[in-house]
């Protein structure tokens, strides 16, 4: 006889049950919440939760499992059939299995998430056994109640006036972030308050820059590609001539699992489509002086892309028939239309060059040389033989 213990005080909340019509036994053990079937069957799942929750685990597997679950070439469609975790926003159980990887130790089947557990997030999980029905346990790491500090820094393009075919935006926050559920805090309007249907490619992996802070919101691009079967059916994200509104909500979890200490609204004003490639030989450098360690300026004539004008403009000085790199710090202003470079070290006197390379994007996504929405019954596109360009500038 199994006896019945109370739930520990503990900051874990862990649940699991039995779907079928029978009654399950169930009794606590330390952080794991165990099932006994009514056959006597002695499955259970546990969440390895000392001292972060790293894996999860179904115990109490026999020897003839345990060699099937072992065998080499199983695909990660074949595990979420057997044994899914699901991280669920709010009531919505119908989110995919989560991403990372399955292995048995000892008489255990254990999965361990490619990300980290979030705080305030309730996870799923079940252990699909033939022949009967499936184990299910629930848990969840409680939010910090600490005071909220995290906040909405920026979003880019950090201007109002934005093409029809905007492609993407960058929700910069003051601190890490949380994994998971993100979209379900984002909101794209119109003018009369009325929310866009899906305006963004919700992908399962969010798109987070290796510090947690900086997230990026794709517009569908079947959105925006003329000729193309959503763009038909569901119509264009923004139309030339509208207002509107892009809101993140509070709701929005940082890594310690506070909601945001205020939500965030960006007010847009939508115009013509740009499907001009960027171009930098219509762009204006203004050189520093030698000896100094002034800013480098480059004027571009439309705002570019935030987060790859950053990445793939680099200055080389020019020097016994090779370039060398110069090492300094890259910034953007003037609403992503000015990019300037302050070098770590005074500039020596001499010739340089700007090296740019062709996949950075104007706010519409078009590379240099190449348009991102390319209307196949229009002219040809412009083909580029390499994958950078160069201007030339000296200083003096």
């Amino acid at each position: 006889m199994i006896g019945r213990a109370e739930l520990p005080q503990n900051r874990f909340r862990a649940r699991a049950t039995f779907r079928g019509g029978w009654s399950p036994r169930l009794f606590f053990v330390g952080l794991i919440v165990a099932v006994v079937p009514a056959w006597g069957q002695p499955y259970s799942i546990q969440w390895r939760a000392e001292p972060a929750p790293v894996a999860v685990e179904v115990d109490g597997l026999t020897a003839e499992q345990l060699g099937a679950f072992g065998r080499s070439g199983v695909s990660a469609a074949e595990w979420q059939r057997v044994f899914p975790v699901f991280a669920q926003q709010g009531n919505d159980a119908s989110m995919p299995p989560m991403a990372g990887s399955w292995t048995t130790v000892g008489n255990r089947l254990r999965f361990e998430p490619r990300f980290p557990l979030t705080r305030g997030v309730r996870y799923r999980a079940e252990f699909r056994s033939t022949g009967g029905a499936p184990l299910i346990s629930f848990f969840e790491l409680p939010a910090d109640m600490t005071a909220a500090t995290t906040h909405v820094a920026q979003i880019f393009p950090s201007g109002d006036r934005l093409p029809e075919n905007q492609l993407k935006f960058y929700v910069q926050f003051s601190a890490p972030m949380s994994r998971g559920g993100t979209y379900q805090h984002i909101h794209l309007r119109n003018a009369a308050g009325a929310e866009i249907d899906l305006p963004f490619l919700e992908l399962e992996e969010e798109l987070w820059d290796l510090t947690m802070t900086r997230l990026t919101l794709l517009i569908d691009p079947g959105r925006i590609k003329r000729g193309v079967k959503p763009l038909e059916d569901d119509g264009a994200v923004f139309e030339a001539g509208k207002n509107y509104s892009l809101a993140i909500d509070a709701g929005c979890r940082d890594a310690a699992g506070r909601p945001l200490l205020s939500g965030f609204e960006k007010k847009i004003q939508v115009i013509a489509a740009d499907r001009i490639p960027p171009d930098p030989a219509r762009w204006k450098i203004s050189s520093p002086l030698a000896g100094t360690r002034e800013a480098l300026v480059v004027d571009f004539d439309e705002p570019m892309d935030h987060a790859l004008a950053l990445r793939l403009i680099a200055a080389v000085r020019k020097e016994g028939g090779k370039n060398t790199g110069i090492a300094g710090d890259a910034a953007l202003s003037r609403q992503e239309q000015r990019w300037s470079f302050v070098p770590t070290h005074a500039w020596p006197g001499g010739a340089y060059q700007l090296i740019v390379q062709t996949n950075i994007e104007d706010l519409a996504g078009n590379n240099i040389g190449k348009a991102f929405d390319v209307d196949v019954r229009g002219e040809e596109q412009r083909q580029l033989s390499g994958n950078t360009v160069s201007l030339d500038f000296s200083v003096r």
